[in-house]
């Protein structure tokens, strides 16, 4: 977490509103994709060191081995790399990170950063009925870092309603950017996935930034960059999702935000903004009363 705004922070956030958020990203997700032996070893290797990257975790520890840059950030890991929390109704955290903040919705505003929240309408691409279901209810928002695992998980069991694709900006979300852009999450491209659980609602948003202008689904696949209309799950087969079972992935590091039902959610004792989480620890318990 960013203690104090200094004037470079400002400039770096000042020129991401002139940079061509999309334009970069769509680069990106070609030069990600290179297959070319050389060019991708280097790309990893480089990625690897520079941020400290522990491969000991990931399913297929060399990092040579991957086809492209692509996969080996979105590289799978080993199995017992990220034990589920065993405590019956445990709430799990969806996705390796830090938590940037989390509390309650009021008054329809979801909070950010000290200075800036987000309309909870806005966030939802202006949805009145999933509005009104999460209104009162409380949020949680994870930064993933590039370093970060960056396949996203179900914190509970629960049945997908609907996934809905709004588009928008690709600022960062980094603690820097979050602090000084107002409305961020509103602004950014995003990908809305609502649940029914048995506790109620719950709302999974994948947040979209510069360089991460992909983002998949396990349900649809790519929906972003899209290759052409946004699919969108229907038909006769519900889609149910086991507690910790994958649900999608960022093609680099971006954000996560977690939306409850009022009166839904218990959070575990000590989460506090600045923690740092591994995908499947317990966060907390959906319900009108913790389990004993």
């Amino acid at each position: 977490m960013i203690d104090r705004l200094r004037w470079y922070h400002r400039l770096y956030v000042a020129l991401q509103y002139l940079l061509p958020h999309h334009l970069l990203s769509a680069l990106m997700f070609r030069v990600t994709r290179i297959r070319r032996r050389s060019v991708k070893n280097l790309l990893i290797q480089a990625f690897v060191r520079h941020y400290r990257v522990d491969m000991t975790e990931a399913l297929e520890p060399d990092p040579r081995a991957y086809a492209s840059f692509n996969a080996f950030f979105t590289r799978p890991l080993r199995p017992g790399a990220r034990p589920l929390a065993v405590q019956e109704g445990s709430m799990i955290c969806p996705a390796d990170g830090i938590l940037s903040q989390l509390g309650a919705i009021g008054d329809g505003r979801v909070f950010q950063a000290k200075g800036h929240d987000c309309s909870l309408a806005e966030l939802l691409g202006g949805r009145q009925d999933w509005t009104q279901t999460f209104e009162g209810g409380a949020f949680a928002t994870i930064y993933l870092s590039p370093r970060d695992y960056h396949r996203v998980h179900m914190p509970v069991a629960a049945t997908l309603r609907e996934t809905i694709h709004i588009p928008g900006r690709l600022f960062s979300v980094n603690p820097v950017t979050t602090a000084l852009v107002p409305r961020l999450f509103g602004r950014n491209e995003r990908v809305l996935c609502l649940f029914e659980t048995a506790s109620g609602p719950l709302a999974l948003i994948l947040v979209g930034a510069i360089f991460v202008g992909s983002m998949e689904t396990r349900w649809a696949g790519r929906i972003t960059p899209a290759p052409g209309s946004v699919p969108i799950p229907g038909g006769d087969r519900p889609i149910r999702l086991d507690r910790g079972a994958e649900m999608g992935r960022f093609n680099m590091g971006s954000t996560v935000i977690l939306l409850f039902g009022p009166e839904r959610v218990v959070w575990e004792p000590g989460l506090e903004p600045g923690a740092p989480l591994r995908m499947g620890q317990r966060i907390g318990h959906l319900g009108e009363q913790p389990p004993n």
